[in-house]
């Protein structure tokens, strides 16, 4: 499904990954993965994220966000052949992943764009969603009235592309109605020595 937000590519893709594939990798991930809370910059200074995250990718996938830098761990090898199987379902390369995990409805994701140099003009980014559904809000950066909502269920994949990053900002909102868990998996190209 297309979301019809002016001058953006947004498409929806509901239960990309069938629900057993989805619970299995939700599963492998929760306990697998080697999981950290990241300093980011807010207002002017250093601060807990509010979610648990990993980056992963490439030796050369290294990503600057938010006033740090980050070195990627190796792939984990549940993600190798999904990366694959992403990257022929939207035409793109993708060399790195950022994991983020949000434990309850208490973490989120403030409003930001994911438009940092490394990732190049028109970056496509293949968000993937595993476990409790929760509310993805877009808005048009000089006018906060034009903004599409959805809400991220188990397996969906939401994909952007185009000029969504340049005009769009995007935020995983905070919520006492949710009590589950959430994975999401961004998956990215990194343009290395950038």
């Amino acid at each position: 499904m297309d979301l019809h937000l002016p001058d953006a590519r947004v498409h929806w893709h509901r239960h990309w990954l069938a629900s057993p594939a989805a619970d299995a990798l939700q599963r492998t991930l929760r306990e697998d993965v080697p999981w950290e809370v990241h300093k980011i910059r807010m207002f002017g200074r250093q601060v807990d994220s509010p979610r648990l995250s990993c980056w992963m990718g490439d030796p050369a996938a290294r990503y600057r966000y938010s006033g740090t830098d980050f070195v990627p761990h190796a792939w984990h090898p549940a993600l190798l052949p999904l990366c694959a199987q992403l990257a022929t379902f939207c035409g793109a390369r993708f060399n790195s992943v950022l994991l983020n995990r949000y434990r309850d409805g208490d973490d989120g994701m403030g409003w930001h764009s994911d438009n940092e140099s490394e990732l190049g003009p028109e970056p496509v980014i293949a968000s993937l969603s595993l476990g409790a559904g929760r509310r993805f809000t877009l808005r048009r950066r000089e006018d906060h009235n034009r903004k599409a909502e959805v809400t991220l269920g188990h397996g969906d994949l939401l994909v952007m592309a185009g000029a969504t990053q340049r005009l769009y900002q995007h935020a995983l909102p905070k919520s006492a109605r949710v009590m589950g868990e959430r994975i999401n998996l961004t998956f990215r190209w990194i343009t290395p020595g950038t």
